[in-house]
């Protein structure tokens, strides 16, 4: 297996920040990521970022033969607040650098934080998926990062994002998608990083603070092959950022 120590030493070469990287700015509005080719539509003007929160889980997929394609069932994970550490927002920010690595560093430094059934790696408990609210401590030399909730697919598979330490909720659909940058982290079954996202209000009238999310630089999650996986269901650890608006 590649060392986290090395892996470190892959930066995202193909990701820009319009964002400085010492000292806390009040006036700095955060901007999203770009992969350095193809990118999402972006937030309105009159929109304000609510939160951005770091997420670790699994995709999950599901072939209905051998010779068949992954077909997408959804995703469960468990989302941290990074909201403070984006470079130039506060005393304790992280360097753009730094900032941009933590998808990839949290993905190969712990353990899909869900509760999982003894005899699988990485899916999850179907009645019980989530552990007790804890936050993320000790991820080499950065601070701790506050729990912030979670991101599963309600009963009608529709995408929710349940950010219960801030009181926010988000039901949304998918309203675009742009390949991750060819030199993401494959993640640890080596499949790919999953696509880009941005996911607009459902219009279900769920939603409570957010209408308006975007997955960013994500590492891993992509399926593996049916011939691979088998017949059934599969679920690939991942980990990406997540960017919170209120349009």
């Amino acid at each position: 297996m590649v060392s986290t120590k090395s892996l470190l030493l892959a930066a995202f070469t193909t990701i820009a920040y319009a964002a400085p990287t010492k000292g806390p700015c009040k006036s700095l509005t955060p901007t999203l990521p770009s992969t350095g080719g193809d990118n999402l539509q972006g937030p309105s003007p009159a929109a304000r970022l609510k939160k951005i929160a770091l997420g670790h889980g699994i995709q999950n997929y599901t072939c209905s033969a051998s010779d068949a394609t992954p077909s997408a069932t959804g995703a469960l994970a468990v989302l941290y607040d990074a909201t403070t550490v984006y470079p130039g927002l506060s005393k304790t920010a992280l360097s753009s650098d730094a900032f941009n690595s933590l998808p990839h560093l949290l993905l190969w430094d712990r353990p899909v934080p869900l509760n999982r059934p003894s005899n699988s790696s990485y899916s999850a408990d179907t009645t019980s998926p989530f552990p007790a609210h804890n936050d993320l401590k000790g991820l080499a030399d950065y601070p701790s990062f506050k729990y912030a909730g979670h991101h599963f697919f309600d009963s009608t598979g529709t995408p929710m994002f349940d950010l219960d330490a801030s009181g926010l909720k988000a039901s949304v659909v998918k309203g675009g998608n742009v390949n991750a940058p060819k030199d993401a982290d494959k993640g640890v079954l080596d499949t790919g990083a999953v696509a880009w996202l941005r996911l607009t209000d459902s219009k279900k009238g769920e939603s409570k603070g957010v209408n308006l999310v975007y997955r960013v630089l994500t590492a891993g999650g992509d399926a593996e092959g049916c011939a691979v996986a088998g017949t059934g269901v599969q679920s690939v650890p991942y980990t990406a950022f997540y960017w919170f608006y209120e349009e």
